[in-house]
This record gives structure tokens, sequence and C-alpha cells, in this order.
């Protein structure tokens, strides 16, 4: 892998920013915050970024993060989207297939990759940028902040120091992160005593796409197909084995064999033993250090919702960060980001837990309840459908934080009655059952089958194309870059604004943009100054109008929805964030 060189002078460095660890999460951060003109500096403990295959999902979110850090073109050359998940039972009987086929943020909902891959990408493309620097080989051994800054004493491996210092210090330095240890910050959770040995291998012995999860009691395996001929198997380490004896050729030869015809034949890349983890920073800011990825969160694999949380918390943190230090919004905004983001991190741990709970449970009873429960809700079609198209995932919403919230809504059960555990029908009587039985797995799955509320506020706005005024067709964010944007559908968003309001959106870069049908964008006739029309390509941008009772979208530089208003309110809701970004307006 390709490595930057460290400066050899031992001086102090200045940065805005300072990152610790080169891992996606901080390597994403430090793109975001190039292209916002921040100056960066990243540190890296290794020598070079980490070469070997970890994550192999990556979502239609994390696909969008990547395009508004200018590198999703590249990536997309090494994904395969639209990648199922199935699950089956012990006698190879599917129960459960996991298929979603939406593209509601522009990208498919569930796609292979190759970490190394990506974060390959993300290292290049900081050579975009003379104001961000990547050191190697640093070693953090002290943490200090003041009312000003953090400052770092960092070492080499041959006992030379040096100091940097930063006006805010991200700590994306890993489950096992030194800085979070030293700011004695609590991370809560639970190990699972079980291990899995994970096999990737070159010139795929099988060929066939997308993800089975077998779910065997005798020993749970997987088989993932990834771009470029590469294959994943994981297997479950089952009591008294260990990496070293399941690791020689013999014993890798009796685990094989499961899954190909000839084991002698496999061509491996490498075997690695891992343990599943589910914790949660009991915080995710202290006064100038902000936790993200794993050093914030970790959880168990099975969701593929690792590596995806902490492009989350980079996609959330980022552009709060460049704000602040261009003096464009108060340190107050940084309370957001935990405010936002831990929630759902905690919701996504859960879901994985529970995946995990399903795939491997604890005994064969358990496996047979799965079975005879996942088959039955198999057969009716909105259950189906519903994990067809992955709707157990919580989906970010932001209650709190960036966002004004003037409507609310109940939020009832998804299935209503048909998983009501009551017993008043046949299905809600073998939900109730199976639920007593299992309530840790079970109960847990269903209680979480909710509908989401009706209000986009606090979720992400939609991706599809539209069309520029020069004809071409674009996705929607190609066309707002790094900034807020103020969306109306078919009318002027700066029509009876305050000279006050506009200034400030303004100041802060955001796009004016007035969507209308895709005829119209014939006419030339009332050009507005400062406002973009596009035209509604795919008809989903009147869609999603449709849906709601207000006109004009505020939407933030990560692409959630910070408010919702008609016309005559865009000055009033303006006020609101600014007050939320302690940036208030001008007189």
């Amino acid at each position: 892998m390709a490595t930057k060189t460290p400066k050899t002078a031992a001086h102090a460095y200045d940065a805005d920013i300072v990152i610790v660890g080169a891992g996606p999460v901080g390597l994403t951060i430090a793109n975001t915050l190039g292209l916002a003109g921040i100056k960066t500096l990243v540190i890296e403990k290794l020598d070079q970024i980490i070469d070997y295959p970890r994550a192999i999902g990556i979502d239609d979110e994390s696909l969008r993060t990547l395009q508004t850090a200018g590198l999703a073109d590249e990536v997309e050359a090494h994904i395969t989207p639209h990648h199922w998940m199935r699950f089956y039972t012990a006698t190879g009987k599917l129960f459960a297939s996991i298929e979603p086929r939406t593209d509601e943020f522009g990208w498919a909902r569930r796609n292979a990759f190759m970490q190394p891959q990506v974060d390959e990408i993300l290292f290049k493309g900081l050579a975009r940028f003379a104001h961000v620097e990547v050191l190697f080989g640093q070693d953090v051994s002290g943490v200090v902040q003041d009312a000003d800054g953090v400052t770092l004493e960092l070492q080499t491996a041959k006992g030379k120091q040096r100091t940097v210092r930063g006006r805010y210090l991200v700590a994306s330095d890993g489950g096992n992160s030194f800085i979070r240890r030293s700011l004695n910050v609590p991370f809560e959770g639970r190990t699972k005593p079980n291990q899995w040995i994970v096999v990737d291998v070159r010139n795929d012995p099988l060929g066939t796409p997308h993800i089975d999860m077998h779910c065997d009691p005798e020993r749970p395996y997987v088989s993932a197909a990834l771009p470029h001929g590469i294959r994943r198997f994981e297997f479950m380490v089952m009591p008294g084995e260990t990496e070293e004896e399941l690791s020689k050729p013999e014993n890798m030869a009796k685990l094989m064999r499961k899954v190909v015809a000839d084991p002698d034949k496999v061509d491996y890349i490498r075997k690695r033993v891992y343990t599943h983890n589910a914790r949660l920073a009991s915080t995710f800011r202290v006064n100038r250090v902000l936790l993200a990825g794993d050093a914030a969160h970790i959880m168990p694999v099975w969701q593929g919702q690792g590596y995806n949380s902490g492009m989350r918390d980079a996609s959330n943190l980022a552009w709060k960060l460049a704000l602040v230090v261009q003096g464009k919004a108060g340190d107050a905004l940084l309370d957001t980001y935990g405010q936002e983001r831990r929630d759902h991190a905690r919701s996504m741990i859960h879901l994985s837990e529970v995946a995990g709970d399903i795939f491997a449970p604890e005994s064969h009873t358990a496996a047979k309840v799965r079975d005879t429960l996942m088959l039955a809700l198999n057969a009716v079609p909105p259950v189906k459908q519903y994990f067809a198209e992955m709707r157990f995932k919580p989906m970010p919403r932001y209650e709190r934080g960036l966002v004004v919230h003037r409507e609310r809504a109940s939020a009832p059960s998804l299935l209503g009655g048909l998983l009501d555990r009551s017993g008043d029908t046949p299905l809600g009587r073998l939900v109730g059952l199976m639920a007593e039985k299992k309530e840790s797995l079970i109960g847990r799955l269903i209680n979480g089958l909710e509908a989401p509320e009706p209000s986009p506020v606090g979720r992400m706005f939609i991706q599809p194309r539209v069309t520029t005024e020069d004809g071409q067709t674009v996705r929607l964010d190609d066309v707002i870059g790094l900034h807020f944007a103020i969306i109306a559908w078919g009318t002027d968003p700066t029509y009876g604004i305050t000279p006050q309001a506009r200034a400030f959106w303004e100041g802060l870069g955001a796009k004016f943009i007035t969507v209308k049908p895709l005829v119209q964008m014939a006419s030339r006739d009332d050009p507005r100054a400062g406002v973009i029309t596009l035209g509604d390509t795919q008809g989903r941008i009147k869609d999603w109008f449709t849906q709601q009772s207000k006109s004009i979208v505020f939407m933030r530089p990560d692409r959630f929805v910070a408010a919702l208003c008609s016309p005559q309110e865009v000055s009033d809701t303006t006020a609101e964030l600014a007050r939320l970004m302690a940036a208030p307006l001008g007189a």
C-alpha cells in the first residue's frame, strides 16, 4: 500500500484539526475537511494504511458520503451493487432473504466491497489538498487539552519525539483507542464468548453471487462473494479450537470441504480469527476531543454496520468541524454530533446483536425455534417484503441536534395485529409462544418492528437524478457539493426572504434550488438571481413533496433534513437554525 513519508524534524505541528487514526473514518473526515479548506493533520501509528481485508459491506449512505468527498466514482469500480444476504437452515432450506432494491439515496442499499481498495482511494484523495498532511509511524503517548486547543505528544518506533497541536482533535484510533482511555470515557457493552475464523481466497472457487448465511448449529458459516473474484468464508470457532490449530492445512481442508469441491486447490489470501464485541462510549465528546468510528462504538459484523456506522460519524462530524473552525458556527454545534449519532449507534449495535443471535443461536432448541418462526413469517407476504427490503434497519432519525421539529406523529406497530402477541390470531399466538420461549432472540426482533414516523425532519433526504439548466443529468448531490441547500418545489425559495436570512445562507455557501417538472425546463422565463433551477428527471422529488404538507426543505451538508416549512416561513426557519448553530443572524 502507498504511504506518505513523514517529516523528520522534531518540531511542533499546528493544524486546525488533528485526526488520530488513518482508517476509513479518519481518512473520510480528512478528505471532507480538505474540500472545506481546513488545515488538517492525520496521525497514524502504523507505517502505512492497513492492507489486509476487513469490512466487506458498504451501504448507500456511505457511498453518498464518499460522493460528497468527491471519490465515489473511483470507489464505484470496486463494488458489487445489490448484494443480497440469504439465510439457510441446517438442511439447506432458505428461510429469509434480504434483497433491498431501493436506490432512494442515489446508490444501491447493499454493496459488496474490499475495504483496503477503498481505503487506498481515500488516502490518495488527500493528495488533492496541500493543507492536509499525514504522519505515519507516530504513536500518541500523551494528550492534553486546554481552552484553546489540544496538544499531543508523539513518539516513533525509534524513540524520536515531537509535539503537535490542533484546535480540535478527532480520535478515530480504533476500538482500543488510547485517547478514549486517556480521557477515562467508559466503553460499555459485552464481548461474545465465541470466535470466528475468516478465510479470504482469490479465484473464487464457487463463483455464485451474494452472501449465504448457513445457520448450521453444528458449525455456522458464511460464504460471501466479493468484487474481483474474491470470496470470504467465515466459520464459527468451536469450544477448544484455536487459530493455530484451525490454520493447519489438514484442519483448514476439513473446514473448506463443507463449501468447496477440492480444498487443496483453494488460493488463500489470509486466515484470521476475531471476536465479536458490542460496545458504546458513554459520550462522543470531551471538550475539544471528539470520538468517531470504532473509538466511539464497535458492533458485531452481522449486518455490516460497523464500517458504515463509522462513515455516518464522519459524514455528521466533518462539516460541523469545518463551520466551527471557519467561525461560521459556534462551538455548541459540535454538541449536536453526539446528540445525533450516539442513539443511532446504539440501535445499530442492537440490530447487529439480534442478527447474530438469529444466525448463531445458543442451542439446537433455539435454532429450531428460529427456523419454525422464520419459515412461518416468510410465508406471509408483508413480513417477507419487510425483511427483503431491509426495513428492519434503523435509519437515522435525529430528534435532537440541528433539526427543527414542528410536527410530531406517533409510530404505530409496523405489522399491527399481524404480529400482535396477544393471541388474537393464529400467527399472533405463534409469535407470542416463540417470544416467550426465546425472548432475548425473537422478542427483541419483534419489538423492533415499528413503522418510522412520517415526518422527514431529521432523516436523510432522497437523491434522485436531476437535469441541470445546461441539459446534464446528474445526481442531486453533485449540484450541491459540501453545502447546505434550500430546496423548493416549483417556487422560488428566496421570494420574501429577509436580507439577513439570505446573507446568512450566502455566508455559508448554501445553494438555493427550485425543482420543477422536467418538461418545464424548456421554459426560461422569470429567472431568479442566485437560484439554481433543476428538472425532476425521475419524478421522485415531486413524489417526495406530495407526501409533505410543506414545500421547502432545508438540507444539511450531510444530506439530512434540518427543517421543512412553507415559502412564507423561510426567514423564521432560518432564524431557528441559526440559533441552533450558535450563529445568530445579523441585525
